[in-house]
């Protein structure tokens, strides 16, 4: 599939989306990105922090909270996931959809804790109209705190986008994972189009979108770049861009595949990469924080990551301890905001 075609298969939205600034590119080929993330790592590094800067404040930190608001039992196949019912050695046990008054006090916590934006996910191929119905009434109440909310709950179809949009639901999260031709190696549940799909009828909503994906799967160079390429060449580009290492889960396929660790240095070139190509979207740097050191991430900001998830676990996996994160902050001069 050609850089072309990739940007097409957006399907078409039933409202005209909004268009981005005319200085902003959307038609970034996987060459091109190829060629951003060999530059001589100085000059990526320069790059990426002259577009930062450009477009944001370099000492700020946006602070986002992660809930499971339904854990394991999902029917997909994803090769990475515990929370997937097909790994039976993944070690998550499938839970009912937690109650708005529990989701409502951990919010509460979240806010006064420093986070601005609160995020919920459950563990489904595609949410059931009563459970949907349940989120959003805990979209309503998160809002109600002042706090912006995101929530990831698989595949969604034009109606239930708007129904999210009518909650007053700020960002869906919904990533492609990898780039079109790798896809296939780690999940055969859901096409790419499937994706895709659900992030045009988001777009069509009116919702911010959320969309990044994951590095250290067993892809290779051209399937990172193709990865980036594919999220600057949407119409618009997703409004947060979470970039995640692999965290390896006993249980899962991944876990047991032989694949190198990715080394920090290269991690950070696709940080870089995000940023130059995608310049007014918060780059998040997700899972994997917990096996990078203190440097690794400072780098991670000096390439453009502005945005992390606070608290001690994502979803499933672990993440530093807000104190650390907190620490590091402090250390390089840096301030926390929820723009």
């Amino acid at each position: 599939m050609s850089d072309g075609i990739i940007a097409a298969t957006m399907p078409h939205a039933t409202t005209t989306p909004v268009p981005p600034p005319p200085s902003i590119r959307t038609d970034w080929t996987r060459d091109e990105v190829a060629a951003l993330i060999a530059l001589p790592f100085p000059e990526l590094l320069f790059r990426a922090q002259a577009v930062h800067r450009e477009h944001f404040d370099p000492t700020e930190m946006q602070i986002s909270t992660l809930l499971s608001i339904k854990t394991g039992g999902c029917p997909e196949d994803c090769a990475y996931c515990p929370q997937s019912a097909l790994h039976e050695d993944g070690g998550v046990k499938a839970s009912r959809l937690m109650a708005v008054e529990t989701v409502m006090k951990e919010a509460r916590a979240a806010r006064d804790a420093g986070a601005a934006r609160f995020c919920m996910g459950a563990a489904w191929r595609s949410p059931k109209e009563h459970d949907l119905e349940t989120v959003c009434a805990m979209v309503e109440g998160v809002k109600s705190l002042g706090m912006e909310t995101c929530v990831t709950l698989g595949m969604l179809d034009n109606a239930q986008a708007h129904r999210l949009r009518d909650a007053g639901l700020d960002y869906y999260n919904h990533n492609i994972d990898t780039s079109p031709e790798y896809y296939g190696e780690i999940i055969s549940t859901r096409t790419y189009q499937d994706r895709l799909d659900t992030l045009s009828n988001v777009r069509d909503a009116g919702i911010n979108v959320c969309c990044g994906g994951i590095v250290g799967m067993g892809e290779d160079e051209n399937d990172r770049a193709g990865l980036i390429a594919t999220l600057a060449s949407m119409p618009r580009h997703p409004e947060s861009v979470p970039i995640n290492m692999l965290v390896r889960v006993e249980g899962t396929p991944l876990a047991a595949k032989d694949t190198d660790t990715v080394d920090p240095i290269e991690f950070v070139r696709i940080i870089a990469a995000a940023r130059i190509t995608m310049p007014t979207s918060r780059v998040r740097l997700a899972a994997g924080r917990e096996d990078m050191n203190d440097e690794a991430q400072t780098l991670c900001f000096l390439a453009g990551a502005n945005s992390i998830f606070y608290g001690e676990k994502l979803l499933t996996t672990p993440n530093p301890a807000a104190s650390r994160d907190m620490r590091l902050l402090q250390r390089l001069g840096m301030h926390t905001s929820g723009a």
